[in-house]
């Protein structure tokens, strides 16, 4: 059964059904049974997988399950001192291993005798610097780490110690080339750790290593230069198997690289292979023992080459029963076979899955294997391994921190469930009694509170009643839905066992806001009617002074005005505790609230004037009858009155006239402007310096900024404030010199100045406040080449300033974040040249949107004329030259995106060889064909950052891609893309 929240007497449905009733001790916590985290009898231990680490956790099961191995690392002498010469221990000291020796020996130690049921290998996985949350490949982690152990080892004395990688793992072949005119035969010997075979096109293990093996012909360009012959000749190049390790591992190479996407694939074919493989056929020598026997499957689950999971299955030397490990989880095969089982069902199978191949007895077949280790049959006893002193007193040490850990949260199992009867009798006792009799002294308690209580999860809390106080410091009438009614016995026991406040009782329930309550009711019920009446009261025409001003927007909307004060009166009445809750965020949310609608015109404020008084404009307002206004002051009782006979604001009135006369004023002043100042209106009349007017040697520079002021307002007077300085000290630098040379004011910096003809800049003089005169004269010989011409600046150029806004706008250049530049891909050595027709290259929405960009200010005004080519205006500071740095970047026109191009976002500061990995997914071209060059310049240290590296915002550059040569259209197996692989860390 529910509960009935708006009745304060149903105490049925808060949480009581838990407690009713006999109940099972384990509901009174939430622990788990320390045992179940125990290793069981003649079981393995797991090992925790640290987010991405399945694969580390396969191979050290595999390493662990090679005796020898195990034993020779048992044997490596500790680097500590205080192991190394028996002292043992430090009790008050954790062992901490210092080497890669030392983290396996631990390793193996507690796998051997922990009572764990599975133990965390994060020392070892932190030691080799590898990222446990990025999965690596297998296989290159087990040739890495062979290496390392062997390194390692190679300094140890002991020679079982130091030889023992080489003795369970190494073999040796020969690379056998031999001439075809001479006979003679050359013989490369070489060590190997394991066999990478190649998988494709086979289904079994025999005929991979058959191709492994595989005669191959040296002919045409790749002839072999023969030693005896003197010359290039035809031949033969093979690899013969000298000796094989006692432990043979066979990687079977399902990960492969795709050269046309630029990662690695996974081929899923299925591979037959047999527990029993017989390499006597395969070796030179044919007189040795080369039967193995299988010890180890290693699984990759999944269809993708970056993403999966591994496993192992692996065979216990001392019983001969096959387990499968999987990080934590231990599994024992039945009847000591190997079963592969589940681990063959792919997680997303394709729809031309191949159907799994019937195996006969003693084989196998595995989609999902990518190494088999077969150890060499014998009949020699298994080995039996004891864990040294120092590294038993270690495990020791950890087992008795596992005990410790079981017998504390035994204890804390055994506590919850104490305080999980008392409270059991508790409930059950005060439930009965929770009821408030008729007649009888009652409380009223928060629900939430109750239900909380009766949570067994949560040990409540002291009560707090606070949230359901009005202003008057008692219950709030609108808060009885979310309280309940209780007995004053059981209240008197809650405050004294949890304690809390304040306590309400019978007399608690507040009067004053019941009465509230009611007026605002009545109020909402009454609205509707009183609407009517209103709106007939408005048809009918005052006469004579009775009647009241109101505002035209209030009447409309004076009914929605009404139910939202009614409603927010409401809510203030509801909200009116938060101060005594202590709430400090809900009063500063409030205030804030408070504040927004005091912004708001309340009813009638539309037609008041900023001085107080009645608003000039009578279109705003009209009169209503005196019996329409009572009605509406009862809904608002602090609207502004205005009787029919109030003489509008004599404020207002002076200020009217003033406007009317400035606007007249304005108009008359823009009008004379713009006709004594024609040529600087159009830009078609304006001189230009990149072609000297023959008609004068003098032209006066003013700022851009000044003139687009200036005519926003000669188009606009009325709106616009009229320009009374020239401002020409944004051109200046702080010293009083010069911040453009003549030749940038031709090119770049044309777009922030102005040139004025002589006789303009006297006119301009008598208009406005000229702070600085700035001023180009042409100096040039009586009949000399105008091209000899010197042209001379006033003020003179400050050097100095100048250097250092060049510098900084290169900086500037140097330091972007998130530009844009164009990658053009070269196809045949042809570039579509945007300059050659740019409108057949450019879309229409990036036409339309480089319109849209090039509108200057002011495009709204149909007398704006736009002769100068639309380009986008640029505003100068009034502080100094520095404002100049921003604009820096943005001086070059739009760079138009032609065929072929992509647009990527870049940083200065991010390297060459981040860029080609954002190219490769642009246009699916692999990094290393990728040939970048900018402006002749090829790019090819990957190291480098794009900065360095001359790479400016709106660059182009070019991509010439390498095509590749092998044809992998063969490869139909499975294939999922992925980020390219980053390699080790360590």
């Amino acid at each position: 059964r529910r509960n009935c929240r708006g009745n304060p007497n149903c105490l049925v449905g808060i949480g009581e059904h838990v407690w009713l009733g006999e109940i099972d001790e384990n509901s009174f916590h939430n622990i788990d049974d320390p045992n179940c985290e125990r290793r069981k009898k003649n079981a393995f231990v797991g090992l925790t997988n640290l987010g991405a680490t399945c694969y580390v956790n396969t191979f050290l099961q595999m390493w662990f399950l090679n005796l020898e191995l195990r034993q020779a690392l048992y044997l490596c002498p500790s680097a500590n001192c205080e192991y190394a010469a028996g002292e043992g221990i430090p009790k008050d000291k954790d062992y901490e291993p210092q080497t890669i020796c030392e983290h396996l020996q631990y390793l193996f130690a507690l796998l051997q005798n922990s009572k764990r049921r599975y133990i965390d290998p994060s020392g070892f996985v932190k030691a080799l610097g590898l990222d446990t949350g990025q999965q690596q490949d297998a296989q290159e982690f087990s040739k890495l780490f062979m290496s390392l152990l062997e390194d390692t080892l190679s300094k140890q004395k002991n020679p079982d110690v130091r030889n023992i990688v080489q003795k369970q793992f190494c073999g040796e072949y020969a690379y056998v080339t031999v001439c075809n005119q001479c006979g003679r035969e050359s013989k490369l010997v070489s060590k190997f750790y394991e066999l990478e075979l190649n998988i494709q096109g086979h289904k079994q293990l025999t005929d991979c290593i058959t191709e492994f093996l595989k005669e191959e012909k040296l002919e045409g360009d790749n002839r072999y230069f023969c030693e005896t012959c003197q010359s290039k000749q035809n031949a033969t190049r093979k690899i013969r198997l000298l000796s094989l390790p006692c432990t043979l591992n066979l990687q079977l190479m399902r990960f492969v690289f795709d050269r046309q996407t630029g990662h690695k694939k996974k081929l899923n074919t299925y591979i037959g292979f047999s527990e029993l493989l017989d390499m006597e056929p395969f070796m030179e020598q044919k007189n040795g023992v080369y039967v193995y026997e299988l010890s180890a499957v290693l699984i990759h689950r999944g269809v993708s080459a970056y993403s999966g999971h591994y496993i192992a299955h692996v065979k216990d030397p001392q019983t001969g029963e096959w387990y499968k490990f999987n990080d934590e989880d231990i599994e024992k095969m039945e009847g000591k076979k190997l079963q592969l089982g589940i681990e063959e069902d792919l997680a997303e199978p394709s729809k031309a899955q191949t159907r799994k191949p019937k195996c006969g007895k003693g084989t196998h077949c595995s989609r999902n294997a990518y190494m088999l280790v077969y150890r060499l049959q014998t009949r020699e006893k298994s080995l039996t391994v004891e864990v040294p002193a120092f590294l038993q007193e270690l495990v020791e040490r950890d087992n008795c921190k596992f005990e410790e850990w079981c017998n504390e949260m035994a204890e804390m199992r055994k506590q919850s469930v104490a305080r999980g009867k008392i409270k059991h009798e508790e409930v059950k006792e005060l439930y009965k009694r929770l009821p408030a009799e008729a007649g009888s002294p009652y409380d009223f308690i928060s629900l939430e509170w109750l239900q909380k209580w009766l949570d067994e999860s949560t040990p409540p809390k002291p009560i707090d009643n606070t949230a359901c106080l009005c202003a008057h410091g008692k219950l709030h009438p609108d808060k009885i839905s979310i309280m309940k009614r209780i007995s004053e016995y059981v209240a008197d026991f809650f405050y004294r066992r949890y304690g809390g406040g304040p306590r309400l009782n019978v007399k608690a329930l507040c009067k004053d806001c019941v009465v509230e309550r009611c007026r605002i009711l009545r109020l909402k019920n009454q609205l509707n009617e009183d609407y009517k009446t209103v709106t007939n009261l408005l048809k009918i025409t005052v006469k004579g002074n009775d009647g009241f001003w109101v505002g035209k927007a209030s009447l409309r909307s004076w009914r929605q005005l009404a139910l939202e004060q009614l409603n927010e009166q409401d809510e203030d009445a509801e909200h009116s505790n938060g101060k005594m809750n202590g709430n400090a965020q809900n009063k500063d949310e409030s205030n804030e609230e408070k504040r927004e609608e005091e912004e708001e015109l309340n009813f009638n404020e539309d037609i008041v004037c900023p001085h107080g008084d009645l608003c000039i404009s009578e279109n705003e307002r009209r009169v209503v009858s005196k019996e329409a206004w009572e009605k509406l002051k009862q809904y608002f009782p602090k609207a502004p009155e205005f009787p029919n006979n109030k003489e509008c604001c004599s404020q207002c009135k002076i200020l009217e006239r003033e406007g009317e006369e400035n606007e007249a004023l304005h108009k008359m002043m823009a009008s004379e402007q713009k006709t004594s100042l024609q040529n600087l209106f159009h830009d078609k009349c304006r001189p230009c310096l990149g072609s000297w007017p023959q008609e004068t040697d003098e032209l006066y520079i003013v700022s851009q900024f000044f003139v687009e002021e200036w005519r926003k307002f000669v188009r606009r007077p009325t709106r616009c404030s009229p320009v009374s300085s020239v401002g020409n000290s944004a051109l200046l630098c702080p010293h009083g010199g010069l911040m453009f040379t003549y030749a940038s004011m031709t090119k770049e910096d044309s777009k922030l100045i102005a040139l004025i003809w002589p006789s303009e800049w006297e006119r301009i003089q008598k208009l406005f406040v000229v702070d600085h005169v700035i001023k180009i004269t042409r100096r040039q010989a009586a009949g000399a080449d105008p091209e000899s011409a010197l042209y001379v600046s006033e003020p003179k150029l400050c050097p100095e300033c100048r250097e250092g806004l060049l510098c900084q706008q290169q900086r500037d250049l140097r330091e972007y974040t998130q530009a844009t530049i164009y990658i053009h891909k070269v196809v045949d050595n042809k570039k579509v040249m945007k300059d050659a027709a740019p409108e057949l290259n450019v879309s229409s929405s990036e036409a339309e949107e480089e319109r849209e960009e090039n509108k200057p200010e002011g495009e709204q005004d149909p007398d704006f004329n736009q002769a100068n080519g639309g380009a986008k205006r640029q505003k100068i500071s009034h502080q100094s030259y520095i404002s100049y740095q921003k604009q820096g970047i943005r001086r070059s026109t739009r760079h138009r995106k032609v065929r072929g191009e992509k647009a990527l976002l870049v940083s200065a500061n991010q390297t060459l060889k981040e860029l080609k990995i954002q190219i490769m997914h642009a246009f699916s071209v692999a990094p290393f064909d990728q040939n970048l060059s900018i402006d002749g310049k090829i790019l090819s240290d990957d190291t480098a950052t794009l900065g360095s590296l001359g790479v400016i915002p709106e660059s182009v550059i070019l991509l010439k891609a390498d095509e590749p040569i092998a044809d992998y259209a063969a490869m139909d197996d499975v294939m999922q893309v992925c980020m390219p692989e980053e390699g080790f860390k360590g």
